[in-house]
C-alpha cells in the first residue's frame, strides 16, 4: 500500500514560530526514508530533514549506481566469454556517455520514490536544509525550529580518507565522486580490497580499463577464506592487478595522474584513483553535545533498541556505528517505528544478518563464519559442496563456487556462505532458516525445482544425512525390514 489518501501523517503544528510533530528525522537516506514514510503512514506527525540529495547514499552514490554499472560490464563480459556456448565472442565497444547515461537514468527512474513530492504527498514536512541540535528537544533547519516527542538521526556515512601522505592533495575518486566520470579511466588503482573495492576493480576491467587493487591484508576479510579464494582466482584470471598485503606510504599528484608508493613493492602509476578504504559516521555539525549525545569511533552511540543517551533520540543505519548496509537501514528504521510510536520493546539482533558482494560468481554470506562460531563456543560442524556438482551450473557453464554451511548442536544452522551466480537470491533461505533457528533437516526436506542453482542448498543439507542414510547400521535395518515385508 503506497500512498494512499487514508495513509497520510498529521501536519505538524506550528506555535511561537516553533514546529512541534511527533518525529522528526535527520536524514533522508534509506534509513531516515524508511521511518519518516512508515511514521506518516501510521498517522504520525513527520518532520524530514535533509540538505543534500533526497535518497542519500544508497540511491546516488551506492548500491542503485554501483549495480547498474556491474550489470553493463556483465553484458560486455558476456560478449567475451560468449565462446563457451559456442557463439562467435568479440571484445565490446564501449560507450562512456551511453554507459553514464545508463547508470543515471536508472538513479533517475528510482528518484520519485525517494522525492520530496512524494513526501510532501505521504504528510511529512520536509525541511531542505542542514540540521543541528539546538537543545535536548529542539532542532534547527533552515531558520525553523523543530521539537518532536521523538528524534531519528539518520545522517549515513561518507568515505573515509586514510592518513597516507599526499593523498588528498590532488584529485581522488571516492563512491561519491566515481559514478560521475564522463570517460573510462585508462588505469584505475583502487585503495581498499572490501566489497566496494572489490566490485569497482571488476566492473571497470570488465569496462576496459586496468585496474590494481591495492590491499593492506586479504581482500574480503569477513568473508569465508574458501569463498574469497574463488573470488581472488577470478579478479586475477581477468586480469586485475591484485596486490594484497600492500601498504601505501605515500600518494603523488601529477599531470598524467596519480602514484602510489607502497612500502618496499615500489609505487603503482594510474591515471585515477578510487579510495574505498572505509566508511566515517556523519556526525559532526550536528550539535550532538548539545542534545547530550554521545559518540565514540564508530558513530554515536546507542543501545541495543537503537536509543542514544538521550530518551528522545534514536540514531540508526550507519551513523549508528553497527553494520553498514542498505538493508540495515531498514530493519532499524522498524526497531524504531516499533518503539518511538508503539513503545513496544524491540532490540537488534544481527545473528541472521545477510550481506553479499555483487561480482562474478556473487558471494553471499548469513550468521556466523566458521571461525566465528568456533570463537563462540559452538560445537561446529561444516557442510560443503561444490557448484560444480549443481547441473543448472553446468549448463550454464559457471561451475566456480560452492556452498558451505556452519552447523551447531542438533544441526542447528549457525552460517551459511554460498559463490555461484545470483547467491545474492540464494541466501535468504537460510537468513530464514537461522532466524527461526531451524536445523538443517528443515533445509533437506525443501523441495527446490529442477533444475536450479538453488537446489545446492538441499544437496549441501543432505549431506549431514549421508553417513547415517548409507551406513552399515541401514543396511541392516533395511535387509530386517525386507525380511518381513509382504
Amino acid at each position: 500500500m503506497d500512498d494512499p489518501q487514508a495513509s497520510r501523517g498529521r501536519r505538524p503544528e506550528s506555535r511561537g514560530g516553533v514546529l512541534h510533530t511527533d518525529l522528526c528525522v535527520l536524514g533522508a537516506g534509506s534509513a531516515g526514508l524508511s521511518v519518516a514514510a512508515g511514521a506518516a503512514q501510521m498517522g504520525a506527525a513527520v518532520v524530514l530533514v535533509e540538505p543534500n540529495l533526497m535518497g542519500g547514499d544508497c540511491l546516488n552514490t551506492g548500491c542503485v549506481p554501483s549495480k547498474s554499472l556491474l550489470a553493463a560490464a556483465h553484458a560486455a563480459q558476456a560478449m567475451r566469454e560468449a565462446g563457451r556456448f559456442g557463439i562467435r565472442p568479440h571484445e565490446p565497444v564501449v560507450d562512456a556517455a551511453r554507459l553514464h547515461a545508463h547508470v543515471h537514468g536508472v538513479i533517475a527512474a528510482i528518484a520519485p520514490h525517494d522525492s520530496v513530492k512524494r513526501f510532501e504527498g505521504l504528510g511529512v514536512t520536509v525541511l531542505r536544509a542542514a540540521g543541528r541540535f539546538t537543545g535536548p528537544d529542539e532542532v534547527e533547519a533552515g531558520g525553523t525550529r523543530v521539537r518532536a516527542r521523538r528524534f531519528v538521526v539518520a545522517t549515513g556515512s561518507s568515505a573515509a580518507m586514510p592518513p597516507i601522505p599526499g593523498l588528498t592533495d590532488g584529485p581522488v575518486l571516492t563512491n561519491e565522486t566515481i559514478f560521475g566520470l564522463a570517460e573510462i579511466p585508462s588505469h584505475l588503482a583502487i585503495l581498499g580490497g572490501g566489497p566496494i573495492g572489490v566490485e569497482m576493480a571488476v566492473a571497470f576491467r570488465r569496462l576496459g580499463s586496468a585496474v590494481t587493487l591495492v590491499q593492506h591484508g586479504t581482500i574480503l576479510p569477513r568473508d569465508e577464506p574458501e569463498a574469497v579464494a574463488i573470488l581472488r582466482a577470478a579478479l586475477r584470471r581477468e586480469g586485475v592487478a591484485l596486490l594484497e598485503h600492500a601498504r601505501a606510504t605515500s600518494v603523488e599528484h601529477h599531470a598524467g595522474g596519480v602514484r602510489l608508493w607502497l612500502e618496499g613493492a615500489g609505487a603503482v602509476q594510474a591515471t585515477h584513483l578510487l579510495v574505498a578504504a572505509g566508511r566515517r559516521a556523519n556526525t559532526a555539525g550536528l550539535g550532538l553535545e548539545t542534545a547530550g549525545i554521545a559518540t565514540h569511533e564508530r558513530g554515536i552511540r546507542v543501545d541495543a533498541g537503537l536509543r542514544t543517551g538521550n530518551r528522545r533520540v534514536f540514531a540508526i543505519g550507519d551513523v549508528a556505528g553497527g553494520p553498514q548496509f542498505t538493508h540495515v537501514a531498514g530493519y532499524h528504521a522498524g526497531i524504531v517505528i516499533r518503539r518511538a510510536l508503539f513503545g513496544l520493546p524491540a532490540r537488534v539482533d544481527y545473528a541472521a544478518l545477510p550481506w553479499v558482494t555483487y561480482v562474478d560468481p556473487e558471494l553471499a554470506h548469513v550468521g556466523l563464519t566458521e571461525a566465528a562460531a568456533r570463537d563462540a563456543g559452538h560445537a561446529v560442524t561444516v557442510l560443503a559442496e561444490p557448484l560444480a556438482g549443481n547441473d543448472r551450473a553446468q549448463a550454464e557453464r559457471t561451475t566456480e563456487g560452492l556452498i558451505k554451511a556452519v552447523l551447531g548442536r542438533r544441526g542447528r544452522v549457525l552460517g551459511v556462505t554460498i559463490v555461484a551466480p545470483r547467491a545474492g537470491e540464494m541466501i535468504a533461505l537460510w537468513g530464514l532458516a537461522i532466524q527461526k533457528r531451524l536445523g538443517i533437516g528443515a533445509i533437506a526436506a525443501s523441495l527446490p525445482p529442477y533444475p536450479t542453482m538453488g537446489e545446492i542448498s538441499k544437496r549441501a543439507a543432505g549431506g549431514h544425512y549421508t553417513p547415517r542414510l548409507y551406513g552399515e547400521r541401514a543396511r541392516r535395518l533395511v535387509g530386517l525390514v525386507q525380511r518381513w515385508l509382504p
